[in-house]
């Protein structure tokens, strides 16, 4: 584990932003704004789906696939035993499913930050992020300025780290990505940021209850890489 990888939020072992330091955040980075498995196996599952829920695809003796630029810890390193603790608690948890879905969280926050979409951010990210987010939103309106963001592409997305305390989960991805970014005034000339494609980084801890009803990993805490 990277030191200070994993700091208290609520109690929980993830990254605490204050509100000047996700202002920030969002202002300068988002800027108007979850490898290949292997060996990551599940104990045996009982017959049909928990109460309640869906059950998804098996595929016997097989890993599932995983998109070109994600990278899975080995299960047998310090970090996969750390997941492996996780998928031993939630038959639904697969790491390199988490990361695709994690890839696609990402896409759909950024993109709903930067257009000021509180609907679409809402399920997406814990009571205490989306308060941050939504501020922010509020101050942008006040100030009439609009972000322009655009994701390129998304060279990698890598699980960082992972923490499980009590029922609750937490799972560090590391993302590089490929964006364009600008914040415009009400006139819609340039106030930061530029039209060429800049590489960035970031940490987003995502969190979920395992005992809970749904299977949605929230956004927990954020900052740059």
């Amino acid at each position: 584990m990277q030191a200070n990888a994993l700091q208290s939020l609520g109690g929980f072992p993830v990254i605490l932003i204050s509100f000047a330091g996700v202002a920030i955040f969002l202002v300068l980075r988002l800027r108007g704004v979850l490898g290949r498995r292997v060996g990551f196996e599940r104990p045996p599952m009982p017959q049909g789906p928990a109460p309640g829920q869906a059950s998804g695809p098996v595929i016997e003796g097989q890993a599932f696939p995983v998109q070109s630029g994600h990278v899975v810890p080995d299960p047998g390193s310090p970090l996969g035993q750390k997941l492996m603790q996780i998928v031993s608690r939630d038959q639904h948890f697969d790491p390199p499913q988490f990361l695709s879905q994690a890839e696609t969280s990402f896409r759909l926050i950024v993109t709903a930050f930067a257009a000021g979409d509180r609907t679409a951010l809402k399920p997406l990210l814990t009571e205490h992020v989306f308060e941050t987010f939504e501020a922010a939103i509020t101050a942008r309106e006040q100030a009439a300025e609009r972000h322009q963001t655009e994701i390129k592409s998304i060279p990698e997305a890598r699980i960082e780290d992972a923490q499980l305390l009590g029922d609750t989960a937490a799972i560090i991805v590391r993302f590089t990505s490929d964006q364009v970014n600008m914040v415009l005034d009400a006139e819609g000339h340039p106030k930061i940021g530029t039209d060429a494609v800049t590489e960035l980084t970031d940490l987003w801890t995502f969190e979920r209850n395992l005992k809970g009803p749904e299977l949605t990993w929230r956004l927990a805490a954020a900052r740059t890489g």
